[in-house]
């Protein structure tokens, strides 16, 4: 967000990637200077969750707090520069695809803004609108406008300023992770991109570019805290439940699957609703061909196999980490390589393609 439509110049200095979550942040820096980019620094830190609330940063003191000490003595590596993207959680924001008839440049911002106005059940004056184009014909222009709150907005803003940093770019989770697939995949086929974080899961059709996105509450603590209530364990106990068995063939598979199928139906109705969004604005009879499954809440075991009988689609988990090196850096775990997917799409921004 904040310059999708001004192009300026560059500056070729480096920046690294700030993902705070609803209790987390996450810090990475990529080298750039070889053929492979390699893992500079990163690190993550945990502060209390009513430090966030819808999204927007409620104690950007105390989060900046614990990002200096993320930086001062638990980083994995360094961080070298003062130049940060930071990412915002896509659920607290409105993505929209729109066709508008091929208009001036400086009539594009009034069309949107007045399209904005009929979908977004907030005041336009307590939001920040920005669009990208995202194809045209001779008659027509393809746009994806991007609306969030502007207390959200300015939280991670005063964050940036309380760190001594340089905020260059703001961008949505689901817009970081998408990048992340597709340097690993370049895959050509329109994919719908499920990122589980700790309590949404953000959902696009990516086909080159994000194409129309949609959330829904179904992350992993929230797949803990339904077995945890359903099964009447222990939080700790249901966390072991999900990561060990899932939705795999087990003794407790039928209870589990029980106690999730609500929150898996709802994430499966708004799958299919972006996917039918999509193939009845596209162009050519395109169809979606794959699901792929992105962060922490993608691990849990049998969660594909359920989606691809469900959806009758492909589904599978990506890969992100190909194209990334950790040099001498110890690497995370398999299991914690899932919660660094955005702030990994952050830290791959290139730096040359930041106009200030």
């Amino acid at each position: 967000m904040g310059s999708m439509n001004n192009t300026y110049f560059y500056h070729d200095k480096p920046l690294f990637g700030l993902d705070v979550g609803y209790s987390s942040a996450k810090a990475m820096q990529l080298d750039w200077s070889g053929k492979k980019r390699v893992v500079k620094g990163y690190g993550v830190t945990n502060f209390p969750s009513d430090y966030v609330s819808n999204g927007e940063l409620k104690n950007p003191e105390g989060i900046a707090n614990v990002i200096y000490g993320l930086f001062e003595k638990q980083l994995i590596g360094e961080i070298t520069t003062r130049r940060v993207a930071i990412s915002v959680p896509a659920t607290r924001t409105f993505n929209r695809p729109i066709t508008l008839p091929k208009l001036a440049s400086k009539d594009i911002k009034e069309a949107v803004y007045l399209e904005a106005e009929q979908y977004i059940p907030i005041p336009l004056d307590e939001l920040y609108i920005d669009y990208a184009v995202t194809g045209q014909t001779e008659t027509e222009l393809q746009l994806l406008a991007v609306a969030a709150p502007k207390k959200m907005i300015d939280s991670y803003v005063i964050l940036a300023r309380l760190l001594g940093l340089e905020l260059v770019t703001l961008e949505t989770s689901i817009a970081a992770s998408s990048r992340l697939f597709e340097q690993a995949e370049q895959s050509d086929s329109p994919t719908v991109l499920i990122d589980f974080g700790s309590i949404a899961a953000d959902i696009t059709v990516y086909h080159h570019d994000l194409v129309v996105t949609g959330a829904v509450p179904c992350g992993g603590d929230i797949f803990t805290d339904i077995l945890a209530d359903k099964l009447g364990v222990t939080k700790q106990e249901a966390h072991i439940i999900k990561t060990k068995y899932g939705l795999g063939v087990s003794k407790k598979q039928e209870q589990i699957t029980a106690a999730l199928n609500p929150t898996l139906t709802d994430l499966l109705k708004e799958i299919r609703r972006v996917i039918r969004y999509y193939e009845e604005r596209a162009s050519g009879n395109t169809k979606i061909e794959q699901v792929v499954t992105m962060g922490g809440g993608a691990n849990m075991p049998g969660l594909s196999e359920f989606m691809t009988s469900s959806l009758r689609l492909p589904v599978r988990m990506c890969n992100p980490w190909e194209n990334l090196a950790f040099g001498d850096l110890q690497p995370p775990n398999n299991t914690e390589k899932s919660m660094y997917v955005t702030v990994a799409g952050l830290s791959m921004i290139n730096p040359t393609r930041i106009f200030v």
